[in-house]
């Protein structure tokens, strides 16, 4: 039986939202209950989302509108055009924390919550509805342990953590089934040769809107440094969030440790036997069976 799940996300801002989403929704191991948005400008993140389901013919799945917090720039908008939330033909629900909570509490099995951003929406969550824990796990784009940004040999603060670090330490620190993809294995991912040119070349609607928000992304992005050495046309950027929904439904590309996870109030995540226990995964046993499986999803070639 597929696996239900929720998925929050900070889509809008980096283009891997983009990607992760367009992978959950080709992955026939997960059955999708609801996307929340976290962070920035909720409604229009919504938007986007929205738009993307009708792309995808799954508006079967309701759009929920988190908790809008700072300001963001809108790098999605000209593939968005004049698309409003409104125009979506599914269900939309303003309040998506109490979608978070409805959704857990009346699901007859356990729901995965995939967090591949800030997580505000989820710490609101567990305020409104401890009970939630009890059917539900934790699975996330979260943090840096031993390794950083691109392989680097040190960790850094990631910025799912460190945006809203006190969040983040009220999710660390609820007693929860949690699993975490760290910088250490999804910070140098990124799909290019033969997998991305299939993905440019390729007719199907989803993977086209995949590629045509990746470049309009890139345009409104050129300035960022972690940009400088790509080429956009020869690769995407940094995918990590497409490693999250991976440890939704399977871990068997990944080494994983059980590690004492605290964060600080600075935002850095850090092994600590004061902290609570989390499934980290630490390294790939095959990344580039995991970018193999990434681009067929996209390409809508292999749902098995």
């Amino acid at each position: 039986m597929p696996i239900p799940v929720i998925l929050d996300t900070d889509i809008g801002f980096d283009v891997d939202d983009v990607w992760a989403l367009a992978f959950l929704l080709r992955c026939p191991e997960v059955d999708v209950k609801l996307i929340l948005t976290d962070t920035g400008d909720t409604h229009y993140s919504a938007s986007l989302v929205a738009k993307l389901l009708e792309v995808a013919g799954r508006t079967d799945i309701p759009v929920g509108v988190g908790i809008p917090l700072d300001a963001s720039a809108r790098t999605h908008s000209e593939w968005l055009g004049d698309y409003q939330l409104q125009d979506y033909p599914g269900t939309v629900y303003l309040d998506g924390v109490g979608a978070i909570c409805h959704t857990v509490m009346s699901s007859p099995t356990t729901v995965s919550i995939i967090s591949i951003g800030p997580v505000p929406n989820i710490a609101a969550a567990l305020a409104r509805e401890p009970r939630m824990v009890n059917n539900s796990k934790f699975v996330g784009m979260h943090g840096s342990i031993r390794r950083g940004y691109l392989g680097a040999d040190k960790p850094m603060r990631e910025y799912n953590v460190k945006k809203h670090s006190m969040a983040c330490q009220k999710v660390f620190a609820t007693p929860w089934d949690l699993t975490i993809t760290p910088l250490d294995t999804c910070g140098n991912v990124f799909l290019q040769g033969d997998n991305f040119e299939r993905l440019k070349k390729s007719s199907d609607p989803l993977a086209q809107a995949v590629i045509q928000n990746h470049f309009a992304w890139c345009e409104n992005v050129k300035d960022w440094p972690i940009l400088s050495h790509m080429n956009p046309q020869l690769q995407s950027s940094l995918l990590y969030d497409t490693v999250a929904v991976y440890l939704s439904f399977s871990e068997s590309l990944l080494e994983m440790e059980q590690l004492p996870i605290v964060v600080t109030d600075d935002g850095k995540t850090l092994v600590d036997d004061r902290g609570q226990r989390v499934n980290c995964a630490m390294q790939w046993k095959d990344q580039a069976a995991f970018e193999a499986l990434l681009t067929k999803r996209l390409l809508n070639e292999d749902t098995e």
